[in-house]
């Protein structure tokens, strides 16, 4: 693992206080996991056989049944556990015991059978902490002593690991709101804006059904608390919708001239305006399952002061005007900074104003986690992010990006990209110097592919902590992979490239084109990227620089394979 402890060494370690939970850097999970056990254990690599005795506590074996295996290790994603250890010789199959509290033993414990490592425990629940022993079953039935616990604390799983850490506070109001058929929708629009300026902390309001016309200046400016958010909701079964005659103001506003603190907007159709959204002083808002479109300029904006906090989830984002970003978030050069903040599970497409990215985080911004969207034909970059200025990195993970008329995926610098498909545009992956320099940037475990130049790295040759491994990188008619400056310093291993490789001496190997996938398309309506059985990406992958999960959320297990997704 030198190579791995080299490569981020120069990178900073976490991204985001808010994202402590979750295992971000490339490869950390198998620094602990130890790759070299789980890749044994699939192997039947096995430990010399012993006999006799009782356990003495470290793992060891005197009493009857064969030795308990070695090298027990845990690693955890997405609600999920891989236990891994290497084969006792003298073993025909395995008992692996487990619960959420110490001191687990063969009596306390959940009983799995194993017939051979490694084995994956799911459906757990994150936050708590993994106890875990192992014995050895003999030939002749006998089981042996168990090894000494090993423990790991599990990972979130499932969509919650991207929601606020104030979710699940229960209201201590709830509030019924119907729409007035008596009334017009601009009646109605602004009775609905009058009852949101009255919540209180604590206060559930649940929005009936009907379009609320809000034309003049509605502004958001709540402020909750962690123990008692404010929620403003559709009710369930219902779509309300709230719109403007015009475009000339914003349709919401959210913290403009007053903070806006712990507040959930969540199930509304949210059309026309100016911006649909944008947010000003806010810190702690969270924006999800909105369907938000058809508005005159950017779709959803944060570049007025700085925030953070901000949580962008499961909404559905199209046919935005003027310069068009779906996601606007941080402003130019720094000014302001957005960071801590999660935009992830988002639909996103049909953005083509005239720049038009799907998601775009502005230089400066720091720590925030774009992860599991689908983005697709946008004017600009799918996604979009600048460096952060030497603060935590931006983590940009199991994104599926196609279509752009442009890069579909641009990153200056100072972030991890792992876990992505990319297809097609001007370069299916572009990094350059912008309005920072390119530095720190891991780009590992992706899937690139274009029927021209798949991936351009500008400005990379002697930058410090530069990665480029295990990646996918296939184009139909020109490079795949393209260093114009060279790729001095650069870490590259485990790539497996179709088309020529220009600026980079070794790092790769030859695959055959798309049949290497189960379904892919060069232009991208097809896109699972799940490798073939006996395609090119199997086994491919440098174990350096292996990533605990693929873009699925499902483990990784040896063979490792190249590319996004595991085979």
């Amino acid at each position: 693992m030198a190579g791995l402890k080299r490569a981020f060494a120069r990178v900073p370690v976490i991204v985001g206080r808010a994202f402590a939970r979750v295992p971000v850097i490339v490869g950390r999970a198998f620094a602990r996991l130890g790759w070299t056990v789980v890749a044994c254990a699939l192997a039947a690599c096995s430990t010399g056989g012993g006999g006799g005795g009782e356990s003495d506590g470290d793992g060891s074996s005197n009493g009857p049944g064969p030795d308990p295996p070695t090298g027990l290790t845990l690693a955890t994603a997405n609600g999920q556990v891989l236990v891994a250890f290497l084969r006792e010789v003298e073993a025909e199959s395995y008992n692996l015991y487990w619960s959420l509290a110490p001191g687990v033993t063969p009596e306390s414990g959940t009983e799995v059978a194993v017939e051979a490592p490694p084995h994956v425990v799911s459906g757990l629940p994150g936050g708590e902490s993994f106890y875990a022993v192992v014995t050895s079953v003999g030939y002749d039935g006998e089981e042996g002593s168990p090894t000494a616990q090993e423990s790991v604390d599990i990972a979130q799983g499932g969509e919650e690991k991207y929601f606020p850490p104030w979710h699940d506070v229960q209201p201590t109001s709830v509030i019924s709101f119907d729409y007035d058929p008596g009334q017009s929708s601009t009646e109605n629009g602004a009775d609905l804006r009058s009852m949101i300026g009255t919540l209180q902390p604590g206060d559930r309001l649940e929005v009936g059904a009907g379009t609320w016309t809000i034309d003049s200046l509605f502004n958001i400016q709540l402020t909750g608390t962690a123990q008692a958010p404010i929620w403003i909701v559709a009710r369930d079964g219902a779509t309300p919708v709230i719109t403007r005659s015009n475009a000339s103001q914003n349709t919401i506003n959210i913290g403009q001239g007053n903070p806006c603190r712990y507040v959930c907007l969540r199930g509304f159709e949210i059309t026309s305006g100016s911006i649909a959204i944008r947010m000003y002083d806010c810190r702690n808002v969270w924006i999800d399952q909105c369907h938000v479109h058809d508005c005159a300029a950017n779709a959803i904006v944060a570049n007025s002061q700085n925030t953070d906090h901000l949580y962008f989830t499961r909404n559905e984002v199209h046919s935005t005007g003027d310069t068009g970003e779906g996601f606007y978030i941080g402003g130019n050069n720094g000014s302001p900074i957005a960071h801590d903040c999660v935009i992830a599970l988002n639909h996103v497409y049909d953005t083509a104003g005239t720049q038009g990215d799907g998601i775009e985080i502005k230089q400066g911004s720091w720590g925030n986690w774009i992860a599991e969207n689908i983005i697709h034909d946008t004017q600009y970059p799918c996604i979009l992010t600048g460096g952060t200025n030497g603060q935590p990195v931006n983590l940009i993970e199991k994104n599926l990006c196609w279509g752009s008329e442009n890069q579909v995926m641009q990153i200056q610098g100072e972030a991890i990209v792992r876990n992505n498909v990319m297809i097609g545009g001007s370069y299916a992956f572009y990094s350059s110097d912008h309005q920072g320099a390119t530095r720190d940037l891991v780009v590992v475990h992706n899937t690139i592919i274009n029927t021209g130049h798949a991936a351009r790295m500008n400005d990379w040759s002697g930058r410090p902590g530069m990665v480029f491994s295990n990646n996918v990188v296939y184009s139909q008619t020109l490079n795949s992979i393209w260093f114009p400056q060279g790729s001095s310093g650069v870490e590259a291993e485990g790539n497996v490239v179709k088309g020529p490789v220009a600026g980079l001496a070794s790092g790769y190997s030859i695959g055959n084109g798309l049949s290497d996938f189960a379904d892919v398309t060069w232009d991208g309506s097809h896109h699972d990227a799940t490798p073939a059985p006996l395609g090119a990406l199997i086994g491919m992958g440098a174990e350096e620089f292996a990533e605990v999960e693929d873009v699925s959320g499902a483990m990784r297990l040896p063979p490792l394979d190249t590319g996004a997704a595991d085979g």
